[in-house]
């Protein structure tokens, strides 16, 4: 039996996304050992400590361009449950790294892309979740069939 295109695309999506947080996490460990000697270092560029919160803003915003898609009907459901997966993964994550990160913004911590995340992801739950509310009453229930 095949899957569909469409589910097949969300299932990757997913999949990167649990990638992309296995390596950030893997990433992020170092990065929280030597964090009193990077805030002692020069704090332009990408830090160790922003790889983390940049990727997760950056799976947030896919979310995000899932949901909008999809609202736009121009992807079906799955986008819209892939828009919700990814939102979630941005919010959760990006508290997480909002919470855990020493200093304020431009101190190289990360903040700035754990706030982003925590925004985009939730725009990305509230859009998936639009559309899988529209999906739900435009199905007809087999109540609504059988009269």
């Amino acid at each position: 039996m095949r899957t569909p295109g469409a589910l097949t695309s969300v299932r990757r999506a997913l999949a990167a996304a649990g990638a992309v947080l296995v390596v950030t996490c893997a990433l992020a460990a170092p990065a929280a050992a030597h964090a009193h000697v990077q805030a002692a270092r020069d704090t332009s560029g990408l830090t160790s400590g922003r790889v983390g919160p940049t990727a997760v803003a950056v799976l947030a915003l896919a979310g995000a361009v899932f949901g909008a898609l999809a609202l736009r009907r121009r992807a079906g459901r799955s986008a819209a449950v892939a828009a919700v997966a990814l939102g979630l993964l941005g919010v959760v994550s990006g508290a997480v790294f909002a919470a855990t990160a020493d200093g304020g913004l431009g101190t190289g911590n990360g903040l700035g892309g754990a706030v982003v995340a925590v925004v985009l992801g939730a725009l990305a739950v509230v859009l998936g979740g639009f559309v899988l509310a529209r999906s739900r009453r435009a199905r007809p229930r087999v109540r609504d069939l059988q009269s």
